[in-house]
Parts: C-alpha cells; structure tokens; sequence
C-alpha cells in the first residue's frame, strides 16, 4: 500500500472531484448537479457537493435530498404585473420593526447571511447579494415583493431563495417541504422594512 503524502491526497481528491462531475454529467442527474433551482443557499451547496465528494454515497444523498411535493400549500393569491407584485399578499399591510426584526434575525429569512443591512445592530453580514442600504430608491415596493415572494422569475440563476413557493423546488429542506419559508404577512413585513432603506 502506497503511503499517502498532502501532495498524493490532493491529487486523489481532484480525481475523485472529476470523476464525480464526469458521472453527473453522464447521467445527466441535474437535481444533484446543482443546475435546478433550490431554496438552499450557495454555502449549503458547496456543503453537499463536498460531502459527496469526501465520499458519502450518491444513492443516499439523493434519497434524502428528493424534489419537494407537488401539491403547495395555502398561499395567498397573487399576480405578477412587469417585475413586480402590485398588491400585498393577503390584503395585508406590514410592520417595518417586524420586517427589521426578520432580517437581522439568522433564522427563518437570514437576509444578512447575503445582504448588507444599514443597521448598527448588525455587526456581521454577507457580500453575496446586493447591498440592502438604499434599496428603496433603486425598487418599487412591487419589485421588492416580487424579489423576495420568488426571485427566480427574475433570474432563474439567481441563489437568493424563493421566500414564498412551494412548488418546482429541488433539495428542499425537511422542514420546509409543502409550505413556504415565510409566510404571507412576514414577506410583507420585510417589504414594509426595506422600503424604509432610502
């Protein structure tokens, strides 16, 4: 058995990493690829790409990581206009300090796991979206609703969640499948908030 040097673990690590793109690719397996839309964020990806690659199973991984079901849950109705949502989902108008408190918080919404925010409370947070400071002046409320109600409409490459669907989904997570990640009066707290940040 040879003995194993960093350099050799490296270099089987880029072969096995091959491979497992080869295999994709082969199979055409575009759910596990990556290449469909997800509710998880790009850190959760990379994660599960390097699971795989460090050698749990492919079959087992799948299994756990199935499409989310097909039937969606209660979600108010609405209708997209251009890029945006004209009117409030459900009827109802927002809380801005329900909608701050949504956003800083490193739950449910975890906007600034992506998201600069223009608050003192905040002391860490991500570069991978754009910044929230002033996003009132560059959206329309409608334009924010629909941002955070499915931002894949707008840009199906997009790895900003989609807040408020339940269907087309792959590799949703357990506690997420069948209902969306807010509900109906939370995306209209945060819309209230952000349109706020002038």
């Amino acid at each position: 058995m040879p003995c194993s040097t960093p350099e050799t673990s490296s270099r089987t690590a880029s072969v096995r990493v091959g491979r497992a793109r080869a295999e994709l690719r082969r199979r055409g397996d575009a759910a596990v690829a990556g290449r469909r839309r997800s509710l998880a964020p790009a850190c959760c990806r990379f994660a599960f790409a390097a699971v795989w690659v460090l050698g749990s199973s492919l079959p087992a991984l799948a299994a756990n990581a199935g499409p989310a079901p097909s039937v969606p849950a209660a979600l108010a109705p609405f209708e997209v206009v251009a890029d945006g949502i004209p009117n409030p989902l459900g009827g109802t108008a927002g809380d801005a300090a329900r909608g701050r408190a949504l956003i800083v918080a490193r739950d449910a919404a975890n906007c600034v796991l992506c998201h600069a925010v223009p608050d003192p409370g905040v002391r860490f947070s991500g570069n991978l979206g754009p910044s929230l400071d002033g996003v009132a002046r560059r959206l329309s409320p409608p334009q924010m609703r629909l941002r955070v109600v499915d931002s894949l409409r707008l840009n199906p490459h997009t790895i900003m969640p989609s807040y408020y669907r339940v269907d087309g989904l792959d590799r949703v997570g357990a506690a997420y499948r069948g209902k969306p990640v807010l509900d109906a009066g939370q995306v209209e707290d945060i819309v209230t908030y952000l349109g706020t940040l002038r």
